[in-house]
């Protein structure tokens, strides 16, 4: 697995340039994602749904320990209408397909083809997780993940589950 320098480089000057990441009340980027699975389109905008979007990639540590909390909170929470997507930001697919054959989750695992996504939320750091209401707004962003953080994450989830 190798660090994607080449992302982290234009991630950095993009956010350098343009100051602004997705932010707590702004709608949410649009992208344009396909799913590993079955190579559809995948939307982030799920009118009446919770979207959990989380950015993530193969070399990182933090977001090996996500992946399991993510699976159970997407098993228990999908029926009341959490959307869980997974965003790879991997270079190489085949990255991203040995770590999840090492995880494997039952949420949707996604990639971004034309590489703009991360850039249109200004991801700072991996795993990045945005959590956005039914009407399409991020109301939620959290940077890193730590076990200890899981109780809050979903509580979080179910307040707007609940909205």
């Amino acid at each position: 697995m190798k660090t994607s320098f080449r992302f982290l480089l234009a991630l950095t000057l993009f956010i350098a340039q343009s100051g602004h990441a997705a932010a707590v009340g702004d709608p949410v980027p649009d992208c344009q994602l396909v799913n590993f699975a079955d190579g559809k389109p995948i939307s982030l905008k799920q009118p009446g749904k919770v979207v959990y979007v989380d950015f993530w990639a193969s070399w990182c540590g933090p977001c090996a320990e996500s992946m399991p909390f993510m699976d159970k909170m997407n098993g228990e929470l999908k029926s009341k209408g959490l959307e869980l997507i997974a965003l790879n930001v991997d270079e190489e697919r085949e990255d991203a397909d040995e770590f999840l054959a090492k995880r494997p989750v039952r949420f949707t695992i996604a990639g971004n083809p034309d590489g703009n996504c991360p850039s249109a939320f200004g991801v700072m750091a991996m795993p990045s997780s945005y959590l956005i209401d039914k009407k399409g707004v991020i109301r939620h962003v959290h940077l890193g993940f730590r076990k200890g953080e899981a109780a809050d994450i979903r509580k979080k989830v179910e307040t707007l589950l609940a909205e």
